[in-house]
This record gives C-alpha cells, sequence and structure tokens, in this order.
C-alpha cells in the first residue's frame, strides 16, 4: 500500500506545482510602445523593465513606432497595449480646442476622449515631469535680432530660417497655433525629426535660426540656447501619463498593475527627463541602460 501511497502524494504534488505554475505565468503579454523620439523611448523602458521586474511579459515591438499619427491608432488598435503620452500634445491630437496649461484638466479631457477609443484607454496618473514643444534660437541670434519671446519673431520672422518637427503642418499645437498667435508663417520651415539630433545640428550649423526642440532637450543648456518665452500660451501643459487599454487591464491585478506604473509616474520629475536625455545624447549610453539605472537608483528594481 506504500507505494500508491506515495505515487498519489506525487501526483497531488505535480497539480500543486502545476497550479503554481500556471498562476506565475497567466499574466498575459504587454505589447509595448511609443513614439519614435529616444525620450518617448527611455520612458517605454522604464515602464517595460518595471513591469518585467513584476512578472509581466514585455513585447517591445512596437517601441519607437513614428509620430503620435502612428502610435495613437496603434493604441486604439490594439497593436500595442501600453505607450508614454505627452498629455497635452495628446489631446491636441484629438481636439486641440480643449487643450490647456493645467495638466489635470487636460489629463480629464484627454480621458474622456479616450473612453470612446478602442474599447477604452485609460490615462493613469501623470507625472511632474513635463516636456513642451519649444521654439529655441543661439544666444548669438537672440542678441542680433533682440529675442526673448514668440512675439519678438513677429517682426523678423521674414529674415530667419525655421525648422520644425516634420508633422509640424498636421500638429495643431504647431503650424496653426504658431500663425494664428504670433502670425508666423511656417509653411515653408525645414521639415526635420522631432526632438531628435537633427535638429540640434541644423541649428548648430546655422542652416536654421530657430528650432522646435523639446523643452528637455539637454543641447539647450549645453550650447547655452535661448528658448523663446510661449507669452501666448500655444503649448499646452505636457506632463507625462502612461495609456493602457482596458481590455489589457481586465486581463491583470488591474490595482497592483497601475500602482507600478503610477509609481514611477510620481518619482519621475523633468529634471531627471532631462538628465536621461543627456545620457542618451552625451555619454551614449543605450535606453536599455539608461532605464534600468534609473530605476536601480529610484528603488523599483
Amino acid at each position: 500500500m506504500r507505494l500508491p501511497r506515495m505515487l498519489a502524494l506525487g501526483a497531488s504534488m505535480l497539480v500543486l506545482f502545476g497550479a503554481c505554475s500556471v498562476g506565475g505565468s497567466s499574466k498575459p503579454t504587454i505589447k509595448l510602445g511609443s513614439d519614435g523620439f529616444y525620450e518617448s523611448k527611455i520612458m517605454a523602458e522604464i515602464y517595460g523593465q518595471a513591469l518585467e521586474h513584476n512578472g509581466y511579459t514585455v513585447d517591445r515591438t512596437g517601441i519607437g513606432l513614428a509620430s503620435r499619427k502612428v502610435s495613437a491608432p496603434a493604441l486604439e488598435s490594439g497593436q500595442i497595449d501600453l505607450k508614454p503620452e505627452y498629455i497635452g500634445s495628446g489631446l491636441a491630437y484629438y481636439d486641440a480646442t480643449k487643450t490647456t496649461g493645467d495638466p489635470a484638466t487636460n489629463a480629464a479631457a484627454l480621458q474622456t476622449i479616450l473612453n470612446g477609443k478602442g474599447g477604452g484607454i485609460t490615462v493613469l496618473n501623470y507625472s511632474p515631469a513635463a516636456d513642451q514643444n519649444a521654439f529655441v534660437v543661439t544666444s548669438t541670434t537672440a542678441t542680433k535680432d533682440h529675442l526673448a519671446t514668440m512675439s519678438d519673431l513677429t517682426a523678423v520672422a521674414g529674415q530667419l530660417k525655421f525648422g520644425v518637427a516634420k508633422d509640424c503642418g498636421t500638429n495643431p499645437v504647431c503650424a496653426a497655433a504658431i500663425k494664428s498667435a504670433y502670425g508666423v508663417d511656417l509653411s515653408n520651415a525645414l521639415p526635420l525629426s522631432a526632438c531628435d539630433q537633427p535638429m540640434v545640428d541644423a541649428l548648430t550649423a546655422g542652416t536654421i535660426d530657430v528650432g522646435e526642440l523639446c523643452s528637455t532637450q539637454p543641447d539647450i543648456a549645453k550650447n547655452s540656447w535661448v528658448v523663446l518665452t510661449d507669452d501666448k500660451h500655444t503649448q499646452p501643459a505636457d506632463n507625462l501619463a502612461p495609456l493602457i487599454r482596458n481590455d489589457y487591464l481586465a486581463k491583470v491585478d488591474k490595482a497592483s498593475f497601475e500602482k507600478i506604473l503610477n509609481d514611477i509616474s510620481a518619482k519621475m520629475t523633468t529634471a531627471d527627463l532631462t538628465k536621461l536625455n543627456a545620457e542618451y545624447v552625451f555619454d551614449k549610453k543605450d535606453v536599455s541602460t539608461i532605464a534600468k539605472e534609473w530605476l536601480t537608483t529610484n528603488g523599483f528594481v
């Protein structure tokens, strides 16, 4: 009788371990995405590594997709489940009339719109970290043309060469907003990769006199460039927030999943973003290393 009892015990242990194995691997793979510029990729990688540390499997195929015109439909269609978003620009993509300088207002308005997109998409907590479109000139140009604000451009715009993001013509907070507020026509501006090295190179070389950069690009401080004050407030509050599809949240422990990303948002600052960007641009670290070091320093892994 001892052998059957041992066999029975062994069988019961296999069932137990099998159940534990299934439970441990029951979290569905999350498809992670981002826009094409390096800051967005870094944030996506931070999300991804934090989720992996908590037992999730991450598919990174969608990281660096392209502009919001590509990444937003990808999220709506389910091509990706999660992406970092700049809530003011994200809101402007859907309805530029609702953007404000208040991140809470922007997040709420974006959430209302996303309730009806792709079966429902949730805007998680927005971060203190923000990165806005910034029109930048060299200190030499600022002095020569007496430029401190965007309004100062109005009188001399015809003498200046502009560089803008490739989607500026269709981005409601770029060409249309700048022309409406400041009378500056950007239709003939040089289109370059947003928030990326080509814009920096063009401004450095003098190919352009005014460049549309991201406010957290580390090149601005390093080169003592001048960010022109958006005195007519064309740019919305662009705090970072994770966007996640509701159908993915329905498959996992929603509260614990959201806490992982909300804790990251709470810890990330604008100064951190700028520092992480500098590590990518100047220290030539790869995105994975930058993300891991930030997560380790801040106690997430």
